[in-house]
């Protein structure tokens, strides 16, 4: 396997400058106050109650092992469009989108993924699992409580990730894919391939979560933690407070960091997942093509792969690769109008 072919789906925080950055936020995490403690876990889950956010109304609905907290806007007649984020992110990256969708007939769906905002588990006893095929079998589950037969699905991080599921796995369930950089199924096999130094030092915070110190450090600093890995990530983004605060409320959730330090454990083979998720698991490992129609985008933030070549082979149905200059990881926040222009563009496909 090639350098790149492994290299296909991991994130890349590279470049003297942004790394110098890094270093001396660091430091100041040392001696910063916590943000945020651990949130006491709630006794029952969220039952279809209403939360006002910039969105409007967050809805609930029982799918799967979840009780989901997701927006919802357009006509309930109009094609699906489920946005997915990512870490550590929330549902605000979409903001800007859903309107601009939503005006164009689109039904526009934005869960909080298990671990943020006010999805929570409806049992206590239920593993709390971040590996891959889990958060896919949660947007099916999604998709078959609000009756969806099928839905253009787009992401960014996590989110992309789970898209790219979703669409190789269930393509039936897929009308179209829009995902921000690229195939990024994950292969345990290959990241146990060692990088460059450069490279891998861009993975600081997958090794700090391997530790116990870095479970209790993004425990207690969750929110220092994450204004970091948003400046780290899209440097050129100049958000205020604010609009951080307004996602930072989805780290609160009393699963949260369970779930981040299980989804990368569990990249680096230093956790397991669940049984139930060994046979999509398998099927992920065989790298399969994404059949449906696709529009990748990639940005600043993917550096040398973001000509897309390293994934183009896989990816067989109608196909265009977007670059983004100037842009960060958050594509959608931070490009709102493009990433609704590729939603929209790739419908017609």
């Amino acid at each position: 396997m090639s350098e790149e072919e492994i290299n296909h789906d991991r994130r890349r925080f590279v470049g003297a400058a942004v790394m110098t950055f890094a270093a001396t936020q660091l430091g100041m995490l040392g001696s910063a106050d916590a943000q945020s403690g651990d949130p006491s876990p709630s006794t029952a889950p969220p039952r279809r109650r209403e939360i006002h956010t910039s969105f409007g109304t967050i809805k609930q609905i029982d799918a799967g092992v979840l009780n989901v907290g997701y927006a919802e806007a357009g006509p309930s007649t109009g094609p699906a469009v489920i946005l997915l984020h990512g870490w550590p992110y929330d549902i605000h990256s979409y903001e800007e989108v859903v309107p601009l969708l939503s005006a164009k007939g689109y039904r526009v769906i934005v869960p909080y993924l298990r671990g943020y905002g006010t999805t929570r588990f409806l049992s206590g006893d239920t593993f709390r699992n971040g590996q891959q095929s889990a958060l896919a079998v949660d947007v099916i589950a999604l998709m078959d409580a609000l009756k969806i037969p099928k839905a253009i699905i787009a992401g960014f991080d996590w989110g992309a990730r789970t898209a790219d599921i979703v669409a190789a796995l269930w393509p039936e369930r897929c009308k179209a894919l829009v995902s921000v950089s690229g195939y990024l199924i994950v292969n345990l096999q290959a990241n146990q391939q060692p990088l460059p130094p450069k490279a891998e030092l861009g993975w600081w915070y997958q090794y700090y979560f391997s530790t116990e110190r870095g479970r209790a450090g993004y425990d207690k600093y969750r929110r220092d933690f994450n204004k970091l890995i948003w400046q780290i990530a899209s440097p050129k983004w100049e958000f205020d407070d604010a609009t951080f605060d307004r996602t930072a409320a989805a780290f609160d959730n009393p699963d949260h960091v369970a779930i981040v330090i299980h989804n990368y454990r569990w990249r680096l083979s230093l956790a397991t997942g669940e049984l139930r998720y060994d046979d999509l698991e398998q099927k992920l490992f065989k790298r399969p093509d994404i059949t449906v129609p696709a529009i990748t985008i990639s940005s600043d933030f993917d550096g040398a792969a973001a000509d897309g070549s390293a994934y183009r082979g896989k990816f067989s149905g109608r196909y265009s690769h977007k670059i983004l200059d100037g842009i960060g990881h958050n594509v959608p926040q931070e490009a709102p109008q493009a990433f609704a222009d590729a939603v929209i563009e790739v419908a017609g496909y």
